[in-house]
């Protein structure tokens, strides 16, 4: 009989990484980019620093790094457990699908418009983890699965996020170190959101309609749903009239008072404490829950904390900045179209070591920017290519803690979703491409 061959674990996947980066810094040279008084930014040869016992500190340096989000994930986690155990989920849900069979589609649809719609206003990232915690029971009762629920959520919320016309975190950074007036260009941008939100509307349809199973019936529901909770129907509206009370609380936070993951976190807290006292639950379950819900989820806090390692081994080695620079070094060959592609290929490498999209502006656009002037290229087509590159690979790269927490709320292993995704972001990379080349060949107003 032949053997079966297993993926490996993703804790293996990260360490090998680790270990590759370690490996690194006894061979590339090193360097630092220095920010002068007049704020140009430029690069400098520094010694490196080899590292070797340092890839096993790099877990404890990794958690430090991505504190704010690991804690995050354990409080989201905890909570939700929460909110699950008090059967309103379920209940919520079975009657949700009663009222929308036959237009399940419509409802893809539409949270698909959404989630996207949020990421280009707003900049929704790790906003989305605790709505896949929701949206995935809700497709998988609808006959779906987990990775439908995921790309329209996470997914479509990054491609907002991507080809944003009013993400304060890209285009609002990236525009303003460019000198660029804030929000300029909107109008092409929008054009790029359009057809990339398109685009993944007909990808989720094809897919879904391919892995769709019945839905169940009420009467099936009930008997395979946990019910047996006991959980008055009566709690359980009101459980769910605290869930609706928070959605609309973390979109009116986010959009208008700024929250970020702290005041995120607060209200995910507070809503399973809610949540739990409505039920009826007492003090010593609700810290019961919690404590189960947090350690279901631990296992994403340890891989953002692994994944952050690498970074930790590059910075520490001083060869990151290096990295950064020879991926940058050949922007000058090929023309305005050769600059462009090396510009935007160097800006999704660079995200797959730094997600951050505000520490990637901080180092590529006072670089990339200026040097845009040099050969003509328009400074819009510089924050377009940096858009496009700070995004699509996100939903790949393992040093993205948004990314991994989404995959743990919806219990889909990381192995799985590269399989399942790496297709169609490397479709994404194509289309981004092809979507920058109207900024050098065309005159487009704004850009």
């Amino acid at each position: 009989m032949a053997t079966q061959k297993r993926t490996p674990d993703a804790f293996v996947i990260l360490f090998a990484l680790i270990l590759v980066c370690a490996v690194a810094t006894w061979f590339v040279p090193g360097g630092a980019y220095v920010t002068a008084e007049d704020g140009t930014v430029s690069f400098e040869r520094v010694e490196s620093v080899p590292q070797t016992w340092q890839v096993f500190s790099a877990f404890y340096e990794g958690f430090k790094l991505q504190a704010g989000i690991i804690v995050f994930i354990l409080i989201v986690g905890g909570a939700f457990w929460i909110l699950n155990s008090t059967g309103a989920v379920s209940f919520g849900i079975r009657r949700f699908v009663e009222r929308i069979r036959g237009s399940e589609r419509w409802v893809l649809v539409g949270i698909t418009l959404l989630f996207s719609l949020a990421g280009a206003v707003f900049g929704m990232s790790e906003e989305t983890i605790p709505f896949v915690g929701i949206v995935v029971p809700l497709v998988v009762s609808m006959g779906f699965d987990a990775i439908t629920g995921l790309l329209i959520v996470y997914v479509a919320a990054n491609i907002g996020f991507s080809s944003a016309f009013l993400n304060p975190f890209t285009v609002g950074i990236a525009q303003e170190m460019a000198g660029l007036p804030l929000f300029s260009g909107m109008g092409y941008r929008i054009l790029c959101w359009a057809l990339l939100t398109a685009a993944l509307i007909v990808f989720i349809l094809v897919y879904s309609a391919r892995i769709k199973k019945p839905a169940p019936t009420s009467d099936d529901a009930t008997a395979n749903a946990d019910t047996d909770d006991g959980v008055p129907k009566g709690r359980k509206i009101a459980v769910l009239v605290i869930l609706l009370l928070t959605m609309v609380a973390l979109i009116v936070g986010v959009t208008v008072w700024k929250w970020y993951i702290t005041e995120i976190a607060a209200l995910f807290f507070a809503m399973g404490i809610a949540c739990g006292v409505a039920a009826g639950f007492g003090a010593s379950r609700i810290s019961r829950e919690f404590v189960a819900g947090a350690k279901d989820i631990f296992s994403a806090a340890l891989v953002v904390g692994l994944a952050s390692g690498m970074v930790v081994i590059l910075q520490n080695g001083h060869i990151m900045d290096s990295i950064l620079h020879g991926l940058e070094s050949g922007l000058g060959d090929g023309g305005k179209v050769g600059a462009l592609s090396v510009m935007y290929g160097s800006q999704t490498l660079i995200n797959l070591l730094i997600p951050s999209a505000t520490a990637k502006a901080a180092i590529t656009i006072p670089i990339m920017a200026p040097f845009s002037d040099l050969i003509g290229l328009s400074r819009q087509a510089c924050v377009l290519a940096f858009q496009f590159g700070d995004g699509f690979t996100n939903m790949l790269t393992p040093t993205s803690g948004v990314l991994v927490a989404a995959l743990a709320m919806a219990k889909v292993p990381y192995a799985k979703w590269v399989k399942f995704i790496w297709k169609y972001v490397l479709v994404l990379i194509l289309a981004g491409f092809i979507l920058l080349l109207p900024t050098v060949l065309l005159p487009l107003e704004g850009f």
